[in-house]
Order: structure tokens, then sequence, then C-alpha cells
């Protein structure tokens, strides 16, 4: 499900349309508009070297461009629409690029001049040959104050061009567009067909430009369960455009929740989950970076969100009032998700509450989110009451609703993350940010086992261990009857392994392959093994006999391996599987007396 059509396969880039002479950019509301750079002087059909830059296309963003020397050019953001002020996002293409051209790209009108271009953050490239998205090296990458652009920050970088058939695209994220986000809740319906009355799909309202605001509800609605209030979690993503990572983030959470995997099926349940996955449908067509069409920032209007301006907030609102006054549900969650422009990792804002059991209870889940996630960053978790944000969802909606209600905003960094221990920073892709979305969803069934909500199921395995416990009892109390062993003490001879490696599933524990191999010869160590594989399968299925074994092959993982270098043929080896812990002891003993006569 993770391969879907690149929403900008249907626009211009892809197409070899002619290139118009002059273009002002009016019809990509404001950006240029297959724009070719002539040198001055230049007049005709344009060569080989005369770049043609283009971002009218969903998500581009690119407002003009300007022409320095042969190889070097000024590029201006587009402001969002009806808010000049916020310029950091772009997304653009650049073609009719001549083999091995060297050329410099200044990105000049940067609002956001504290971010993550700081701290080694790059811009990303992909071409239409290769379409995986790539991090410029940062040797090429410069941010800057430009004495020439009045003392402003300027991200310059160097890049050169191998493919005169290729259309390159620069972005500062990798994009995620509302077609393509169509596109995958359409794969994402008829995938979870097989669970019924558990998926729904629904449009709660209409944006300002007529674009669906999409509600999918996950979980089971059975009334026939005990008369225990159902509980909900809220997940809204995308409310700023141009923080495109949340959108991969809510697409794991997605993925995860409808699969057949366990975690899945346990929370579905017990949970019903309302996932908005675009907030801002609007401004993510228009490629704004925070705004909508009519420059609102929607983190910071719902406590004066209304149906004419904000009419997708509004309805979320609405839903979620009628959720918490409803006697049949108990909300539990709502979470935030964006993206973080000048911090690293993944981390949790909450809020504070003078109510000393209300907060306890708020900060379980960044706590539990800390253990799951690797690269979940605690010092830049926060939790505060700041009045200045008293307009974005977690500080309104923690007051609008009861006090049984989390509230948080979960923040993953645009650029990368660093794990614990190391200083080293290793930047996100698209997988590496749905992977966050999981780990939201492993949380949430840490929280309600935590809160016994969600009681802990454990699988009886003890009889099969019991049972070849026996068997080896029996073997031991055979030899004991067979011959009389001498009452020596034997000083343990150590035993040599090299190569000693258990290949496992990552869903499946390492300890159902965990073996004590000191006390073991080279033939029981292979029947043990061959008895786990016959005895258990990756679905956690008990299995018996041969029968069973073609099924265990077909396993997406190979079985667990053990490799065995016995010592050399020089060193004496004892067997002490025939000699009990009660025999050395009185072995020890006899000596000790002995030694105490002869003194």
């Amino acid at each position: 499900m993770n391969q879907y059509c690149d929403p900008l396969q249907h626009t211009n880039i892809y197409q070899k349309r002619e290139d118009s002479d002059d273009s002002d950019g009016e019809g990509g509301m404001g950006n240029v508009n297959r724009l070719i750079m002539r040198p001055p002087g230049h007049s005709g059909k344009a060569k080989r070297g005369h770049l043609c830059f283009d971002a009218s296309f969903e998500t581009g963003n690119l407002g003009r461009v300007d022409l320095i020397n042969e190889y070097e050019y000024d590029l201006f953001i587009r402001p969002d629409t009806c808010s000049p002020r916020l310029r950091f996002w772009f997304n653009f293409t650049v073609d009719n690029v001549k083999q091995d051209q060297r050329v410099i790209f200044n990105i000049v009108n940067i609002s956001k001049e504290r971010n993550l271009f700081m701290e080694n953050m790059t811009p990303l490239v992909k071409s239409s040959s290769r379409s995986k998205w790539q991090r410029i090296p940062k040797k090429h990458v410069f941010y800057h104050k430009s004495v020439v652009h009045q003392g402003h920050y300027v991200l310059s970088f160097s890049f050169g061009f191998d493919k005169e058939d290729d259309i390159w695209q620069f972005c500062l994220a990798p994009p995620y567009s509302y077609s393509k986000l169509q596109t995958f809740l359409n794969a994402l319906e008829k995938k979870a067909t097989y669970l019924n009355d558990n998926f729904k799909r629904e449009v709660i309202e209409n944006s300002v430009q007529k674009r669906r605001l999409e509600l999918i509800t996950i979980g089971s609605l059975d009334r026939t369960q005990p008369k225990t209030k159902r509980r909900v979690v809220a997940i809204m993503a995308r409310v700023h455009p141009g923080e495109s990572p949340t959108s991969f983030v809510c697409q794991g959470l997605l993925e995860l929740l409808i699969s057949s995997n366990s975690i899945a099926a346990l929370l579905r349940e017990n949970v019903i989950f309302k996932i908005i996955p675009m907030l801002n449908p609007d401004g993510v067509f228009l490629g704004n970076y925070r705004s909508t069409v009519m420059g609102a920032d929607l983190n910071r209007s719902w406590h004066i969100a209304n149906q004419w301006s904000h009419p997708t907030i509004k309805a979320v609102i609405d839903m979620l009032l009628v959720l918490d006054k409803n006697k049949e549900f108990q909300l539990d969650f709502v979470v935030d998700i964006h993206a973080h422009s000048s911090l690293k990792g993944c981390f949790v804002y909450g809020n504070t509450y003078e109510d000393v059991y209300r907060y306890e209870r708020h900060i379980l889940f960044p706590k539990l989110l800390a253990t799951t996630s690797d690269d979940y960053i605690a010092e830049n978790t926060m939790f505060n009451s700041d009045n200045n944000k008293i307009g974005t969802a977690r500080r309104y909606l923690c007051s609008l609703l009861n006090d049984k209600v989390n509230c948080y905003t979960f923040e993953v960094s645009i650029f990368g993350y660093k794990l614990k221990g190391s200083e080293i920073t290793i930047p996100y892709t698209e997988e590496s940010y749905m992977r966050c979305g999981r780990n939201l969803v492993r949380t949430f069934l840490e929280y309600y086992h935590n809160i016994g909500a969600i009681p802990i199921q454990i699988v009886p395995e003890i009889p099969v261990k019991r049972h070849h416990r026996s068997r080896i009892n029996q073997i031991r109390r055979r030899n004991k009857n067979r011959y009389k062993r001498p009452l020596t003490s034997r000083t343990l001879a150590q035993l040599h392994f090299t190569n000693l490696n258990i290949n496992y599933d990552s869903d499946t524990s390492i300890e159902d392959f965990s073996y004590s191999y000191r006390n073991s010869s080279r033939q029981r160590t292979f029947r043990y093994s061959e008895h786990s594989q016959s005895r258990k399968n990756f679905a956690g299925e008990t299995v018996h006999g041969g029968e069973n074994r073609q099924k265990f092959s077909k396993s997406s993982s190979p079985p667990p391996t053990t490799y065995v270098v016995l010592p050399e043929p020089s060193l004496s080896i004892i067997d002490f599987n025939i000699i009990s812990r009660d025999d050395i002891e009185r072995v020890t003993k006899l000596n000790k007396a002995r030694a105490k006569k002869i003194k």
C-alpha cells in the first residue's frame, strides 16, 4: 500500500508542453509557470542550458526567479495567499538543462530565519528517472547572512545536472498533496472491506474552495457489548500545509490500524479512532506554508472558528462536542500532529493543570511514547498554559472538553533525529515518518494496558515447557539407574562458541527461541531447535508433528538457526548432564571432612 501514484504525474511537469516566451505566474496563484531564463540579449527559441522553472502544480511554490549570471539564480518563495509574512515552503521543478551543467540557487526571502538549515538540514531533490527523494550533500549547501541581500538569511546550494532529459524537482520536505491523499484513501477503503462495520469513510464538511474534509472511523461499534463507555481517540493532521511529514505519519497510523496485526485487532475491539488526515486541504493544494486560502492560520483560530472562514475546524469542534457529551462514548485523546521546523526528533507538547491528579494522568502518554520510540527527544517535550497559544487545538480543546480528555500536540521534525547516546543526525524518510505513526498506535495500546481499559493477554506456554523439562528428567533418572556415577568433584570445562547467531522475526520475541547451550551436546541442541520450530509458528499457534512443518516454512521470515562450533579434540569434555548438583555438594562435603581429619 506504500506505493501510490506521484501527485505530480497529472500535472505539466511530466507533459512536454510548448514553452511560453514569458510568464508572470498568474495562472498558478502567483507561482512561476514554465518560466525560461534566457541570458541578456538572447531571443528566439530557448537552447539547452536555458533553465525552465515551473511551480504551477499542486503543492508547488516558487514566485520569482532572477538570473544573476551564467551560473547563479536568485529564487523567491511565493508568500502564503493573503498572508505575505509567511515564506518557508518551496517546491519547484527545473528542466531544459544541459549535460553536466553547474548552477547555484539562492533562496533569498525565507521569513523563518531560525530553522533547521542552521542544523545542517539540506533541501531534497529527485528527478523523473530517479524518483526517490535525496538530500543534497551538506558540503554543497550554505545558510548564511548575505550582505548582497540586505543582511537577510539566504539558503544557497550548488547543483550539477547529469541528465539532459530529466526533470528535476527541489523541495523543502517530501510533498504530500490533496490528490495523493484521495488516492491513498481510495486504496485504504478497498483494503479495509474485510473490516465490515469497523471501518467508515465520510465527508463531514467542505473547505472554502469546496474540497473534502475526510473523516476516517476505525473501531467496533457493536452495541451488544457490555454497558461500558466506548473509548474514543481523535487524531488530526495537516492543519499547516507546509508540514507535509504529518501526512506520512497519519498514513502509517492508518495502515497499521486497518491491518491484521494483533495490536490493531485488539485496539479495534476496544477503542474507536476518529482520524482527520487533512484539516487544511485548500492550503495544501495551493502550496502555502501555514495559511488557508483566506490567509488564516487555523492553529491560531480554534477559539474564534466560524462556519464562514474556518469551516473545517468548526466542523471538528462540533464533532468533538458531540462525542464528549454522548453517554455511550468516553473521549480520551485529541492529538494534533505537526512537523517542527527548528527541532529534531519527535516529541509532545501538553498542558498544565492545577489539579495534580489530572496532570499526572496527562503526562503518562508522553512517558510511554518515549519508551516506544527510539527517536523521541524528552528534552523537547513541554507542558505549559501559554496564553499566546490560546488559539491552538491543544490549548483551546482542553478548556472546552471535560477533564478526562487529554489534548496533545505531537511534533515530528521536518529534518531528522538523533539516536540516544549519539550525536549523528539521521534524516527522516517517508518510511520513517510512517513508522512514527505506527509508534503512536503502539503507545495507545500501552496506555490502555496501563490504565486497565484493555486487559493484558498472556499466552499459556508454560505447559509446553514443563513437558520438555519432565522429558529431560526422565532421561536423567534412566541414566542414574544405568550406572553408578563416581563421587569426584569436577571442574567445568569451558566451551567455546563462535558465530553463535539466532535469527528471528521482528514481531517475535527472542525469548521464544532462547536455550541454554552450556549443558547441551550437539545432537540435543539441534534436536531442541527442531522441536521448537515444530511446536510453534510465527502466528503464535501451537502445532505438533511434521504435517505443520510445511506451514511453518512458508512464513515470511526464516526459522531460527543455531550454529555451534565444537571445542578442539584435544580438550577433555565431560558431560555434566549426568551429574546433579546434589552429587557435587556431597563430594565437596566429603573432601572437606577428609581435609579436617588430615589436619
